[in-house]
């Protein structure tokens, strides 16, 4: 499999498998959960879940803005004591299974990605998510691999599962 090529259905991903595109500056993030496509729109569009579940366990996150709808935008704040991060962007689409939004950390303004969100129904309970950041330069891509976010993203994911698993929503 190139990482440009949607995995087969039978290939699993109980870890999110977060991979470089090898053609474009991107990144993909493929993860199943045992929820339905509707459940994980949910954890993404509603603030209050959202903030729960989003990044490391060393952050506390606060939404300051949130309007997850078509045309909305959004700001949040990742706080670890006296450190604060912050990231903001818009929501140029949100669908039933597709979530089209800006993303940019605002230690970086210049650097703007576009991500795609895709929720794909496996059947029995389970959902695919599949993440697809495109960046604004490989520089830009190999940045955001290197900042961390891998940590932020097994980690938020295992919060997610956890309340998905106590039925939170």
């Amino acid at each position: 499999m190139t990482t440009t090529q949607t995995p087969e259905k039978t290939t699993r991903y109980p870890e999110a498998a977060i991979l470089p595109d090898e053609h474009v500056p991107a990144v993909h993030i493929w993860r199943d959960f045992e929820a339905t496509p509707a459940q994980l729109m949910r954890a993404h569009t509603d603030a209050d879940l959202f903030a729960q579940w989003i990044g490391p366990s060393s952050l506390t996150t606060r939404i300051e803005e949130w309007a997850c709808r078509t045309n909305g935008a959004y700001r949040y704040v990742s706080t670890r004591g006296e450190e604060e991060y912050a990231f903001r962007g818009t929501f140029p689409f949100v669908g039933d299974d597709k979530i089209v939004q800006t993303f940019t950390w605002e230690g970086m303004p210049e650097a703007v990605a576009l991500e795609t969100l895709t929720f794909e129904d496996l059947g029995d309970g389970r959902t695919r998510l599949h993440a697809f950041s495109l960046c604004d330069s490989f520089e830009g891509r190999d940045q955001m691999l290197a900042s961390g976010m891998e940590t932020g993203v097994h980690e938020g994911y295992a919060k997610l599962d956890d309340m998905l698993a106590k039925g939170t929503f």
